[in-house]
């Protein structure tokens, strides 16, 4: 579904409700997500998709990632932990989801910290472009050359044909030419474990029932910081906000995500 969007009040409501629905859409639909993702994250990434309604598979093994790919609504690349049987799955996986037309997440994590990984992700990015690419901005800067600007941000995303989901104390979505920001969550998200790897892991859920990129990443962002502002209203630290933001997640409601969603619409 394409957005036509010129960022008015009436815009922001529309969007508003195409999320609600591809959110009731992925509760009804549980989409298998097949994630190659790292060690640290993966039972919090696999527990958040369930609780959103998807079906994780998490297998990184050569031999059988392929037959996961072919069965999977999407698939997320998560670069956190990049040992032997990782790397030799990667082009497999991608082999597999080009084969079937399987739309993929990138999840660049820490190319600012290792030139092995800048390599190894802009390689893919040439391999097979992905839907969206979820990353914060120093791995932004890292891997365009440019600072997350807003410009920037929508120039990259239209020279990489694809959707660039900056994220942050708030979050830039843009697909080149128009921008969106999410502006929900809480600080208690950036004290969790993988908690970045796991929204990445919620876009690739709605991309698998959306088929629309740019809604895609808004909507799984939308979703999980929802999900963060109520569980933090409950918590007592970051340990049982970690618990609570499943919980919330598990029993989140369109009416609540309708009235929490804190979206923002800007044209190039």
């Amino acid at each position: 579904m394409h957005l036509p969007l010129d960022g008015g009040g009436e815009d922001v409501l529309r969007l508003t409700e195409e999320i609600v629905t591809i959110f009731q859409e992925l509760r009804h639909r549980k989409p298998r997500i097949h994630c190659l993702t790292n060690s640290v994250a993966q039972a919090f990434t696999a527990n958040l998709l369930l609780a959103a309604g998807a079906i994780p598979s998490m297998s990184a093994s050569p031999e059988e990632i392929g037959h996961f790919v072919h069965r999977a609504g999407a698939l997320l690349i998560n670069l956190g932990t990049l040992d032997a049987e990782r790397r030799a799955s990667l082009p497999l996986a991608l082999a597999a989801a080009s084969e079937l037309d399987v739309p993929t997440v990138l999840d660049p994590v820490f190319v600012d910290a290792s030139p092995p990984r800048l390599a190894l992700a802009r390689e893919i990015m040439e391999r097979r472009p992905p839907a969206v690419i979820r990353l914060n901005g120093r791995e932004f800067q890292a891997l365009s050359g440019r600072s997350p600007t807003p410009s920037h941000v929508r120039e990259f995303a239209q020279a990489k044909r694809c959707v660039v989901a900056v994220t942050g104390a708030s979050d830039a979505v843009s697909d080149g030419a128009r921008e969106i920001h999410v502006r929900n969550g809480h600080a208690f998200m950036a004290q969790v474990t993988g908690m970045g790897c796991a929204a990445g892991a919620l876009v690739a859920a709605f991309l698998a029932v959306s088929g629309n990129p740019l809604q895609a990443a808004v909507a799984g962002l939308s979703a999980i910081g929802v999900a963060g502002e109520i569980a933090a209203e409950r918590a007592q630290g970051p340990g049982s906000f970690a618990s609570g933001i499943l919980d919330t997640l598990h029993t989140l409601g369109g009416a609540t995500l309708r009235a929490r969603a804190r979206l923002e619409i800007r044209e190039a």
